[in-house]
């Protein structure tokens, strides 16, 4: 039997796949095996199937924060947007969350059950799963805030890890060090709270999000993680690249730590060498070493 048809058993499988199709970038080159799991059985199935068959994958949720190379990927990506993505509210705040749910799409959720805790997570475009393994965060609150424990695929097993154990930091987590770790799902704490205010408080940050941030263009949100000398945007500035653009990218002109596409024949690359410009030349003139928020994927080691 071929891979393909093992994999087909258990998911929705498209053959040699334009990644530029699933990145919020718009670029990115093509994957082999792009595969919906049908649920978590699937999932963990299709991974167990991919390490028999020694073929290299990623698993992904809305591409948000992801930056995938122009070369072809011989290998599978596992989207778990489609099917991975139920969400469930107790009465005490727990919420129960499966890895691929959109993370706004949850905090608009937890609003109208008059829940409070997510509000930062309001604007980010990303799966619960990516920001838990980015530990992503806004307005001074990040996931670590709200996460009681991780549900993991790893090793063969699924295990429930505790909040203490997955050293979670700034833009940090235990997952950026065991990426043959598959997160499945969390159990998140949030606390009573007035809809009507914390739906007040979206709109505003929505507002504010739209009149400072390239929302028309093509991203990955933002490039780096503040140094701790000043935030990335102002060592962007500082260095007089704002609206600097290689091939069809742009370092934004309406907000310096974005990258934006801006052109149809736009490459990773373009995007890469961009990110390149500026981590030279804040090393060079500043003495700061940038990191990027952006993960890197199909790239050589």
């Amino acid at each position: 039997m071929s891979i393909l048809e093992r994999l087909e058993t258990y998911a929705t499988v498209y053959e040699n796949e334009p990644m530029s199709k699933h990145t919020t970038y718009r670029v990115g080159g093509q994957v082999a095996y792009y595969c919906l799991p049908k649920d978590l059985t699937s999932c963990l199935r299709i991974i167990d199937i991919l390490k028999e068959e020694n073929l290299p994958y990623f698993v992904m949720g809305r591409g948000s924060n992801v930056l995938f190379g122009d070369a072809f990927f011989n290998g599978a990506i596992i989207n778990l947007d489609n099917t991975m993505n139920e969400y469930f509210f107790e009465p005490d705040g727990t919420c129960t969350v499966e890895a691929g749910c959109s993370l706004i799409n949850l905090s608009v959720q937890a609003m109208k059950n008059g829940l409070s805790g997510l509000e930062f997570a309001s604007g980010i475009p990303g799966s619960v799963g990516g920001a838990l393994f980015m530990n992503a965060g806004a307005y001074k609150s990040d996931m670590s805030n709200i996460v009681k424990e991780v549900h993991v695929y790893k090793d063969g097993s699924l295990v429930w890890m505790k909040k203490d154990e997955l050293d979670y930091q700034y833009r940090h987590s235990i997952f950026q060090s065991h990426r043959d770790w598959s997160i499945v799902a969390a159990k998140l704490q949030l606390e009573p709270g007035d809809s009507e205010q914390i739906s007040t408080l979206m709109d505003s940050r929505r507002e504010r999000r739209m009149d400072t941030q390239p929302l028309d263009k093509p991203s990955a949100g933002s490039t780096f993680r503040n140094p701790e000398q000043m935030p990335a945007w102002k060592v962007i500035d500082d260095l007089g690249l704002r609206g600097h653009q290689i091939g069809g990218a742009q370092i934004s002109e309406k907000h310096s730590n974005f990258i934006v596409t801006v052109s149809e024949d736009a490459k990773a690359q373009d995007i890469h060498d961009l990110i390149t410009l500026i981590k030279t030349r804040a090393k060079e003139t500043f003495g700061i070493e940038m990191k990027t928020e952006v993960e890197y994927m199909n790239w050589p080691k």
